[in-house]
């Protein structure tokens, strides 16, 4: 089981999910597996019909958020972001890392009708990241992997958000009014799970999550809001133990099945030439602007701690490059994005899909050798200090 919870392990299945739609799409079974991703069934009697390709991208997903909920709280209560001071680095980092590869995609495409990407450069995919940071991040001081953890975090809060503001069409406001009770109801029995209350309290609160997805999709808000709300919301007993039961399937199922149904996208028969602006903005605006906004942000924000506290930065600025580089692997948020924003555009979705694969692999490179060099030079400073 502990393999199925490693950041290694992941990292290397969400790679090969996304090799596995992509050959899917680009041979003779893409129509089979185009057939099944656009198989529909639904729930008539609640109004939810969704193909299987959108069963996964907006309902096995909502869990995906919803564990990346209960880690966020879990730092916001108890870990890197427990206080405005431990908060500030990696949230400015982050907003740099939002707002410059942002600017470069808007930059780049300059056409308003594709305007509306935006967001797709502005994800870090968290489990892609600490996999790679795991695979060649050996012998990190532990401040390294707490700003990645911490600044991939923030940027999955504001993902959320970005998510609830710009994609949220045909707002129905009755079933949102409904979900609050739902969800708060939720939250009031994850603080009485008991030995003895527990085979009733958790189908109970099962029932009760599902029902909350459900009324968000109905109320037109993209419905992994749902899960995000369901994890803020837990007692911190109940969401650790629900986090460690539901993580392995996290990694093994529900991460792999959207990254082949987000990569099941055929390689455009065209030159360099013809491939949207939108492709291009992406290629550079995920790795390079990843690369500068975070890198940007994090000196700002501890040259201001610093004059404010007269203490030195966490970490020096090679560990923050080799971070800012980590956290270009955009992915599965970012495929997300693309989903959303271009969702009346297939022909420039597919091309952006592949613009974010390429970028991922692209920035997961870049990084992985920055940290792999700052690994190198601890593991040399450890050898000659004994």
């Amino acid at each position: 089981m502990s393999l199925l919870r490693s950041e290694r392990f992941s990292a290397i299945l969400l790679v090969a999910a996304a090799a596995v739609g992509l050959l899917l799409a680009n041979t003779a079974a893409a129509p089979a597996a185009k057939a099944v991703e656009s198989f529909h069934f639904g729930i008539p009697a609640l109004g939810v019909d969704l193909s299987v390709g959108h069963w996964i991208k907006d309902g096995l997903l909502a869990i995906f958020f919803f564990i990346a909920a209960i880690e966020l709280r879990h730092e916001l209560r108890h870990g890197e972001l427990d206080s405005p001071r431990k908060a500030m680095v990696p949230t400015v980092a982050a907003i740099g890392g939002v707002v410059v590869p942002a600017l470069i995609f808007l930059v780049i495409v300059g056409d308003p009708e594709l305007s509306q990407g935006w967001p797709i450069p502005t994800a870090t995919d968290i489990a892609f990241a600490l996999g790679v940071l795991a695979i060649v991040g050996k012998g990190l001081p532990p401040t390294f992997r707490a700003l990645l953890l911490a600044l991939a975090v923030i940027d999955d809060l504001i993902a959320i958000l970005i998510i609830a503001a710009f994609f949220t069409k045909d707002l129905a406001p009755i079933p949102l009014l409904i979900a609050l009770p739902v969800v708060l109801l939720f939250g009031w029995l994850s603080y009485r799970v008991t030995k003895r209350r527990r085979a009733w309290v958790i189908p109970l609160m099962i029932l009760l999550g599902t029902a909350a997805w459900v009324l968000v999709y109905l109320s037109g808000i993209h419905p992994t809001i749902a899960g995000v709300a369901l994890g803020l919301i837990m007692a911190d007993a109940t969401a650790g133990r629900t986090r460690h039961a539901i993580e392995p399937w996290s990694n093994v199922v529900i991460l792999p099945l959207f990254a082949i149904v987000a990569a099941l996208v055929p390689i455009p028969a065209t030159n360099l030439a013809g491939l949207s602006p939108a492709f291009w903005a992406v290629i550079v605006a995920l790795p390079l602007g990843k690369l500068i906004g975070i890198t940007g942000g994090a000196l700002i924000a501890t040259s201001l701690a610093r004059r404010s506290s007269g203490s030195r930065a966490h970490l020096p600025l090679p560990d923050i490059i080799a971070v800012a580089g980590l956290g270009g692997i955009g992915f599965t948020v970012s495929l997300l994005m693309n989903e959303l924003a271009f969702e009346g555009q297939r022909s420039v979705a597919d091309e952006v899909t592949l613009a974010v694969i390429v970028a991922s692999v692209i920035a997961a490179l870049v990084g992985g050798v920055l940290t792999a060099l700052r690994s190198r030079h601890y593991s040399r400073t450890t050898t000659a200090g004994q």
